[in-house]
């Protein structure tokens, strides 16, 4: 089965201190089957590793490499277009930013499970009933 996986387990994937088992096994499901993403997933991958290069987190190769290895995974951009109504009661009721709603009004529209690392945006799944991929801590 298909999940929604939000930027923070993304970039777990892309830096080795933020992987858990749990991230990779995320990584492995996914690489299995496949994972659905908002299309902001991408500006915000992308965004995080930029940022972290700037801070001399990563360098430039290390930016590439996470790019090409994100590439060749089975991730499938979701590119119905986005009810902002919906992404924005989804905000206010859950007290989420509209990036976080975005990947949590995916996962309730699909019937998927979500994969973040975001402690907010896992209460509000389980407020939601959405099912989460990964546990907690």
């Amino acid at each position: 089965m298909p999940i929604v996986v939000d930027a923070s387990v993304a970039l777990a994937w892309c830096f080795k201190d933020e992987a858990t088992p749990s991230t990779d096994a995320v990584l492995d499901q996914v690489a299995r089957d496949t994972a659905v993403v908002p299309s902001v997933w991408e500006l915000e991958v992308v965004n995080a590793l930029l940022v972290a290069e700037r801070r001399a987190r990563v360098t430039e190769f290390q930016v590439g490499r996470s790019i090409r290895l994100l590439g060749e995974l089975p991730i499938v951009v979701d590119l119905t277009p986005t009810d902002l109504r919906t992404v924005a009661a989804a905000g206010q009721r859950h007290r989420l930013s509209a990036y976080d709603a975005t990947y949590l009004v995916l996962a309730e529209r699909d019937g998927l499970p979500l994969a973040t690392l975001d402690e907010d945006l896992r209460a509000a799944a389980g407020n939601a009933g959405v099912p989460l991929v990964i546990g907690p801590g």
